[in-house]
C-alpha cells in the first residue's frame, strides 16, 4: 500500500462529529467533577451524563472548587465548563457543504446518542440571591446558541445541556419567571409530598417547616412557607435528591432492611410521579463490594442517575442483579 493510500484511509476514518464516537452514555453523575485529572472531559470519556461544579461568587466572578481554600483565579465556571461545552457542541453541530444549518434540535455531546442531554449541576456555595444572576449571565454563550434545555411557559424543551441548581440555589428565583427558565431546581427528595397518601384537603394544606434563609443548602434557599403536592414538578425542577446516609441509612450488616427498601421505593415512586429524576448523594464508597451492591439495587429499583466518584467502575460495571445481591 502506498503512502497516499494510507493518508486517504486516515481521512475517511474521521468525521466532523467524531469527538465522542464509541462513547455510550451511562446514567451516572460525576460527583465533584472539578477534582478529576481532566475536569468535564474525563466524565464525558467515561460516558457520564452528569457533571458537577461547586461555584463561589467573589467580585462578580464564579470560581470552582470544593472549599474556599481550594479556589484559584484560573478555575472558573467559564473556563472549566461553559467555554469547553460551547467548543464541544460547536464541533458536534458543524456547518458543512452537506449540513448548511445547525441541526434542530442541536446535537448533544454524545455522537452515539445525539439527543442525550448532559446535566450540568451547579452547586451554589455562596449566598443564593447574590450568586443567581451571575450564574444566569455566565450561561449566556450556551443560551444564545440554543444549547440549553428550557421551559417556555407550557412545555419543557430539551436541549444538549440541562442546567440544575443545587446547594444555595434559591427556589423563588428559579420559579420567578413563569414564561421562560433554563435553570432547574434540585428538589429535596425527602420533602416531596406523597399525594397518594394524603386526601384532597391535606394535599392542599400540607405544611413543611421551611426556613427562608438564603444560605442553608439544598432544598432550603428561597423556599415557600408551605410545600404542597404541586410545589416541585418538571417545569421547575429536574432532580429530586437527598443524602443517602440521611434518608436511607447504612445497610448493616451489608443488608438493606425491609424498611429501607420500602423507603427507597416510596421515594422513587413519588419523585417519578412529580416528573423528577432521582439522585442519591453521599453513598458509601467502602468496602467496594458494598458500594457495588448498593449501585445495583438502586439501578434495579429505578434510580435515574448514580452519584459516583469512581467513573470507571460505575460506567463499565455489570448492573444485573445477582443471586448474591438478593441474598444479602
Amino acid at each position: 500500500m502506498r503512502a497516499g493510500d494510507l493518508a486517504n484511509t486516515d481521512d475517511i476514518a474521521h468525521w466532523p462529529t467524531d469527538l465522542s464516537r464509541d462513547i455510550v452514555p451511562v446514567g451516572c453523575h460525576s460527583h465533584n467533577d472539578y477534582w478529576r485529572r481532566v475536569p468535564l472531559y474525563s466524565a464525558l470519556q467515561a460516558g457520564c451524563i452528569g457533571v458537577e461544579a461547586d461555584v463561589w461568587l467573589f467580585d462578580d466572578e464564579l470560581y470552582v472548587g470544593h472549599t474556599k481554600s481550594s479556589l484559584t483565579s484560573r478555575r472558573t465556571l467559564q473556563s472549566m465548563y461553559v467555554e469547553p461545552l460551547v467548543k464541544i457542541l460547536e464541533r458536534q453541530n458543524p456547518i458543512t457543504p452537506f449540513q448548511r444549518t445547525i441541526s434542530q434540535p442541536p446535537h448533544g455531546v454524545f455522537d452515539t446518542i445525539p439527543d442525550q442531554t448532559l446535566i450540568l449541576l451547579i452547586d451554589f456555595k455562596t449566598d443564593g440571591a447574590a450568586t443567581w444572576p451571575v450564574v444566569a449571565k455566565q450561561l449566556a454563550p450556551l443560551r444564545s446558541r440554543g444549547y440549553l434545555t428550557y421551559f417556555n411557559g407550557q412545555d419543557v424543551v430539551p436541549g444538549p445541556i440541562t442546567v440544575v441548581g443545587t446547594g444555595n440555589t434559591p427556589f423563588n428565583l428559579v420559579t420567578a419567571n413563569s414564561t421562560y427558565r433554563d435553570i432547574f431546581f434540585d428538589a429535596p427528595l425527602d420533602k416531596l409530598v406523597d399525594d397518594e397518601a394524603l386526601d384532597a384537603d391535606e394535599t392542599e394544606q400540607y405544611v413543611s417547616s421551611v426556613k427562608r434563609s438564603t444560605d442553608l443548602g439544598q432544598g432550603h434557599s428561597g423556599m415557600p412557607d408551605t410545600i404542597t403536592a404541586n410545589t416541585f414538578n418538571a417545569t421547575n425542577s429536574f432532580y429530586a435528591s437527598v443524602s443517602f446516609q440521611k434518608a436511607i441509612g447504612f445497610p448493616w450488616p451489608f443488608h438493606f432492611t425491609q424498611s429501607q427498601m420500602d423507603r427507597i421505593r416510596t421515594q422513587i415512586r413519588v419523585a417519578h410521579r412529580h416528573g423528577l429524576k432521582v439522585r442519591y448523594w453521599s453513598l458509601p464508597n467502602w468496602p467496594r463490594s458494598l458500594r457495588t451492591h448498593i449501585w445495583r439495587i438502586l439501578a434495579q429499583e429505578g434510580v435515574d442517575i448514580l452519584n459516583v466518584d469512581d467513573l470507571v467502575a460505575a460506567t463499565k460495571g455489570d448492573w444485573r442483579i445477582t443471586f448474591f445481591d438478593w441474598w444479602m
